[in-house]
């Protein structure tokens, strides 16, 4: 649907400056994932951290005309003719009115779902359940918040017949407004846990807040199971019909009776209106089961008969919530989004590849099959997908099925091919001529890309480091929640990103607008800029062979002599250098490098005024123990003296220079010392330093079985029979050694692993490839996944048995073990 620039000014109460003839169809929050400026209505919003307003001008470079302001640019007139800027108070409220009014079209069924857990599960299994009979229109992805709802409700258009939009909240007062923006007739409520507890009084305050969600609704959907939730239902006095689910009480809505798993389905027996019935789903984990129930009982409220029911659980498909970006044979890089395939989740997986710095001289290429379901005419949503896929920078496309090979014409690219099914691809030369590209693969399900995968990506032995991108997000926010929005981040990304790969990372955090990376080395740096990063980048241990390379490739050194200060200087003279940034490093305690504050400071002055080559762009020290409160005292101390040699070095210089101390311990413990910047290190990789505890896990090492063997007591297993049998025992191989950088100390049942939740015991000596498992007693099978440390057995775990830090742990996972990273 399309509104005039009238209508929206009309709609949100706002004041309206400068004229414009666009029609309005897209809105947008993030400059950066622009696609067609002439239809797009641009919401400055200010966040703590960023202001909207300061993209303004490069928007209208690249064509936007329509803006939503909280106040209108001074000379507007003469600088953005043809504009139109509507002002409000409020432009987050703005957005949200809007979608709300947009809602307001609308006298479809429309099913708001929240919860802690499963939320985005449920929307994609309800979504495969009804899309067959249904034009659903759902939130991309996790789109659940006050930015990402209003965005969600917008994409209601004509031919919408259902809605399934998730709400999520982080702190009271928030669910009102996406209540009043979803308008949900049904609301389904799955699991609690812990997320964003810490901002409200109780679990019980949470629950209430998320029932806010069902005000007026004509059905809710929740575990009866749950007490908690059960009770606060209960006191909510809701007056709509409440179709509760449970295992245990057969007085229910839902009942289920049984649930009977194998090795790869579980049947589910229940009551549903008296009726004993059934459904097989292709999954054995709970919570998948629960995920599937809470479907169930919404589809069979909305009149899905049971035998409907079960013909399409049974063929439920896993639900991927994350872009996959692994590297592929010949130089190629791969980002798997082939698990939903509708024109608004291709627009989010191209607005991530064109946001991703990449090798120069490598071709962006879509590989894409039939859009199913779209519920536009063919030509119409091929010349939208031409349209985005241009916008998005794409240069070769590669149309996958009887569709879009008759829709050829539609596709503006020119370097295109089209074939009637993927094994038509496959056996291709434009499949075998693939290299040097950056390849989106999109694809429905039944055209099975996963075979393009599996033949593409780049082959290694089966053990895997896992990164999950979002979480570093997740604890990058974290430790930003500390700062003041002011303060600026350093994120180290040393050592490989501390195994996680130094790459991805680096573009994840350029993404997030932190304000420098950090790494030991010059080449370390230039593999950064080399893969396209822009940020500023701070070298921490810079070597006199590679001034050249530091000045050729824009990288900031860290100085901490004066030997090395007058060999940087005579070498930026040599190639007629003038003000390059470095950064000054003063000793406080740590006594390993560093000026002296109390010595130094007068003869450090007086060599940088000496000379124009290098000017200081900041001052920075280390804290010593602010993991730890005993060490409090000193670390005041520390803090002293760095501020004394620090305001030395100010007062001598014009230019502001800014100072930083706190690493990602003194962040949380000092809030107070944070001064300019703050550097982030092992916190951004998920562990905090303070107690060692988990925040959100950025890597999980996994491998697999490759072969079991019965084993009798009495026998030895490994080198050297330093592991004796007590029993009969069943023994692993699995495929990883020391030179993956599993540690040989967690040996001889000094540490374990996973298999299948449960715990297994490493035996023997561990081997440079191979290491061997006890899984007596163990569910498992030749294949099954081994994780060695991740989501569910930290890293902390196997540093505390090796006596050593996360650090090490981290850091020593070998270059040889394919990374696999992972992004919402």
């Amino acid at each position: 649907m399309n509104y005039s620039i009238e209508k929206v000014a009309t709609l949100i109460g706002a004041r309206r400056y400068g004229e414009s003839s666009c029609q309005v169809r897209f809105l947008l929050t993030d400059s950066r994932s622009l696609c067609f400026p002439e239809e797009t209505l641009f919401f400055a919003i200010r966040t703590e951290r960023n202001d909207g307003h300061y993209y303004i001008d490069d928007l209208y470079r690249r064509g936007v005309r329509n803006f939503v302001v909280e106040h209108v640019p001074d000379g507007w007139q003469q600088q953005y003719p043809g504009a139109a800027f509507l002002k409000v108070v409020g432009t987050r409220e703005a957005l949200q009115r809007l979608a709300e009014r947009h809602r307001d079209e609308f006298d479809i069924p429309v099913i708001g779902i929240t919860g802690s857990n499963g939320k985005t599960m449920v929307k994609e299994w309800l979504y495969q359940l009804m899309m067959s009979q249904m034009r659903v229109t759902r939130s991309p992805r996790s789109y659940n918040s006050q930015i990402g709802v209003p965005l969600s409700v917008w994409l209601l258009n004509e031919q919408s017949e259902i809605g399934l939009f998730e709400a999520g909240i982080s702190k009271p007062g928030e669910m009102l407004a996406l209540h009043d923006i979803v308008q949900p007739t049904i609301g389904v409520l799955t699991s609690l846990g812990s997320a964003h507890q810490e901002n409200f009084s109780s679990l019980e305050a949470k629950c209430k807040e998320k029932l806010i969600l069902f005000h007026d609704t004509r059905a809710v959907v929740y575990c009866m199971d749950d007490e908690l939730v059960a009770r606060c239902v209960s006191q909510y006095a809701y007056k709509g019909e409440q179709l509760s689910w449970s295992l245990k009480n057969p007085k229910a809505r839902f009942f289920v009776k049984e649930t009977k798993a194998d090795e790869a389905y579980t049947q589910i027996t229940y009551v549903w209106d008296g009726q004993e019935h059934s459904y097989i789903i292709p999954f054995i984990d709970d919570a998948s089961v629960h995920n599937s129930i809470t479907c169930a009982v919404v589809v069979l409220y909305l009149g899905i008969s049971p035998d409907l029911l079960r013909q399409r659980m049974a063929d439920l498909q896993p639900v991927a919530m994350r872009l996959e970006v692994k590297e592929g044979q010949r130089n190629c890089t791969l980002i798997n989004d082939s698990y939903n395939s509708d024109i608004y989740s291709l627009d989010i997986a191209l607005d991530f590849i064109n946001r991703r710095p990449d090798h120069r001289g490598r071709t962006r290429t879509l590989i894409l099959s039939d859009i199913e379901q779209s519920g536009e005419l063919d030509e119409v949503l091929y010349r939208q997908v031409s349209d985005m896929a241009l916008e998005r920078g794409v240069e070769k496309f590669i149309g996958v099925g009887p569709k879009l090979s008759g829709q050829q014409q539609q596709i503006a690219i020119k370097e295109k091919y089209f074939f009637e099914n993927t094994n038509a691809l496959i056996g291709s030369k434009v499949f075998s001529d693939l290299h040097d590209e950056v390849i989106l693969l999109k694809g429905a399900r039944q055209f099975h890309f996963d075979q393009l995968t599996e033949l593409l990506v780049q082959k290694v032995h089966e053990t895997t480091l896992e990164v999950n991108l979002n979480a570093v997000v997740d604890n990058l926010n974290y430790y930003r929640s500390f700062l003041k929005p002011e303060t600026k981040m350093v994120c180290m990304i040393k050592a490989d990103g501390y195994g996680a790969g130094a790459v991805e990372i680096a573009k994840t955090l350029q993404d997030h607008r932190v304000d420098y990376l950090a790494v030991a080395v010059a080449d370390e740096g230039v593999t950064l800029r080399k893969a396209g990063i822009t940020s500023n980048i701070m070298i921490m241990n810079p070597e006199m062979t590679s001034f050249k390379t530091m000045f050729d490739y824009e990288l900031e050194p860290e100085v901490y002599s004066f030997r090395l200060l007058d060999a940087l200087v005579h070498a930026a003279r040599q190639e007629g250098i003038t003000g390059w940034p470095v950064h000054i490093k003063l000793d406080t305690g740590m006594h390993r490098l560093g000026f002296n504050p109390q010595n130094d400071m007068d003869e450090l002055i007086a060599r940088l005024k000496r000379q124009q080559a290098v000017i200081p762009r900041s001052v920075f020290s280390h804290f010593v123990g602010s993991d730890s409160d005993d060490f409090d005292e000193f670390s005041a101390k520390q803090f002293a003296l760095f501020t004394s040699g620090a305001d030395r070095l100010q007062a001598a210089f014009d230019h502001h220079i800014l100072r930083h101390m706190d690493n990602s311990a003194g962040i949380e413990h000092f809030p107070e010392r944070q001064m300019d910047m703050c550097r982030l290190g092992l916190g951004l990789y998920g562990v905090n330093p303070r107690n060692n505890e988990l925040l959100h896990n950025v890597s999980t090492l996994k491998t697999t079985i490759l072969q079991l063997r019965h084993v009798s007591a009495g026998d030895s297993v490994g080198y050297s029979r330093k592991t004796i049998l007590d029993k009969d025992s069943v023994i692993g191989a699995i495929p990883i050694g020391y030179a993956d950088g599993l540690n040989r100390h967690l040996g001889n049942r000094h540490g374990f692993c996973l298999v299948n939740g449960q715990r297994a015991e490493y035996v023997g000596n561990i081997c440079m490839d191979v290491a061997m498992i006890d899984v007596t007693g163990i569910d498992c099978k030749e294949g099954d996944s081994v994780e060695i440390f991740g989501d569910n057995l930290p890293v902390t775990v196997l540093s505390d048995v090796m006596d050593t830090i996360p650090y090490e742990v981290l850091t020593g996972v070998s270059n040889r073990v394919k990374r696999i990273y992972f992004q919402d």
